[in-house]
């Protein structure tokens, strides 16, 4: 039986599996919060097609309005609701996170796949924002949700990918990268794009949400 070679960085530095795991509890909550969200857009989305005048309990005015979102274009852009997509995505996530924390080491190219898959989630959700607050006018909390745990899983996903070097990085450059990592770099500018998301729905909608 072929032994399998520790990780240099990990055997000179400890604190890196438990940063390892944590990327994928994050990912875990993150996974479950959108699945969550997309569950309910869902069941939205289908009441609104059997009845657009139907009341949602997240329509409270003109720019806080789940209603407003579904009934754009935007909200079916690929010919059925969006929310579909998370429905699909969202469980694959779930599970690669719980087997992961169970030790299994997916393959360099499964997670290089995820995370490409998942850049396109992440364009996606802030293109859809960018629509809901400069277009349509109106946001839906649910998305919002969507888009922050969407945001929280792509920073795990790359935390990961960087931390066992998929990337194919330098000796150099990965040493410099997980540093930085040790240190939460990444977290902290998640918290930086959470602020000016949410800086910028208070600018803009501040009379409404007060």
């Amino acid at each position: 039986m072929v032994a399998q070679v520790a990780d240099p960085l990990e055997v000179t530095d400890p604190r890196l599996p438990r940063t390892r795991r944590l990327a994928f509890v994050t990912m875990l909550i993150s996974s479950l919060l959108s699945l969550a969200a997309s569950l309910v857009l869902s069941i939205d989305a289908v009441r609104l097609a059997a009845d657009p005048d139907v009341q949602l309990a997240c329509n409270i005015n003109q720019a806080i309005s789940c209603g407003a979102v579904a009934q754009a274009w935007q909200a079916s852009l690929l010919g059925f609701p969006n929310a579909f997509l998370g429905l699909i995505a969202e469980p694959v996530v779930i599970t690669l996170a719980v087997a992961a924390l169970g030790g299994v080491r997916f393959p360099r190219w499964f997670m290089l796949a995820a995370q490409a898959i998942y850049t396109i989630g992440l364009v996606l959700a802030y293109w859809l924002f960018t629509q809901s607050y400069f277009v349509i006018g109106a946001l839906c909390p649910w998305c919002l949700l969507v888009t922050a745990s969407t945001t929280t899983v792509f920073a795990s996903m790359t935390r990961v990918n960087i931390l066992d070097n998929n990337f194919g990085l330098s000796p150099g450059a990965h040493a410099r990268l997980t540093s930085w990592l040790r240190m939460g770099v990444d977290y902290a500018v998640v918290v930086i794009v959470f602020v000016l998301l949410a800086a910028a729905i208070v600018l803009k909608y501040h009379r409404q949400l007060f």
